[in-house]
């Protein structure tokens, strides 16, 4: 999917390379925690405690980040069976209105997903039903943990910021929760980028290009060289 995005510049390079890495460490760790506990579970009659709670969140970090990589490099699905048959502009112009769309979807996601937050990391939500006016008292729930992840030692500076100077037992819910306002927040940059070059004529599409008929093309090719 990515080759239908090229980087451009040194930093635009980094970045796009830092979240390949990123979406490939999550997804390797998922495999490798897996993997071990089924060999602990069947080779030994035990397992990772930790293992089934960890694997849901490194998927639910997995889904969050890569639906905004996908936006970047135009690799998600739609259907323009529609829009190819009405003229230039009138293609142009419901692009435009897809993309804002998207974009006021992606803005209600964030605003949501910082309210659900927030109360988690001893922060305040939002206050206006559709469009933040501000911020409004929020109960503390900082001191809220996961189920069954155990606190890794490194992290016990954490107990006098957010817990009051309790221990912790298990990872504070706000850490792996986290991914919800950045997932989102960075869905909603990518998307006003995305907006940009429509705007711009840079692009002319949200989309991957017609994915089947690339890979009928794709045989063709390999057809050919036989």
């Amino acid at each position: 999917m990515s080759a239908h995005y090229e980087p451009k510049g040194a930093l635009g390079r980094a970045v796009h390379e830092i979240e390949e890495t990123v979406i490939a460490i999550i997804l390797g760790l998922m495999v490798l925690i897996t993997f071990i506990n089924v060999v602990l579970r069947y080779g030994f009659n035990t397992g990772l405690i930790w293992g089934l709670e960890m694997t849901g969140f490194l998927f639910a970090w997995l889904v969050l980040f890569g639906i905004s990589y996908a936006v970047k490099t135009t690799a998600h699905l739609g259907v323009d069976a529609v829009i190819n048959l009405v003229s230039p502009t009138v293609r142009r112009a419901l692009t435009l209105l897809a993309a804002a769309i998207c974009i006021a979807y992606a803005f209600l996601l964030f605003k949501g997903s910082w309210d659900y937050w927030a109360p988690f990391a001893g922060l305040d939500t939002t206050s206006g039903r559709i469009f933040p006016t501000g911020f409004e008292a929020t109960r503390d729930q900082a001191w809220y943990e996961v189920i069954d992840i155990p606190l890794p030692e490194f992290l016990r500076f954490l107990e006098p910021m957010m817990n009051q100077g309790e221990e912790y037992e298990k990872l504070p819910r706000f850490i792996p929760y986290a991914i919800l306002p950045f997932g989102s927040g960075l869905l909603l940059f990518r998307f006003i980028q995305a907006g940009v070059r429509l705007w711009n004529g840079t692009s002319k599409t949200l989309i991957v290009s017609h994915e089947a008929e690339e890979a009928i093309e794709d045989v063709k090719h390999m057809n050919a060289g036989n």
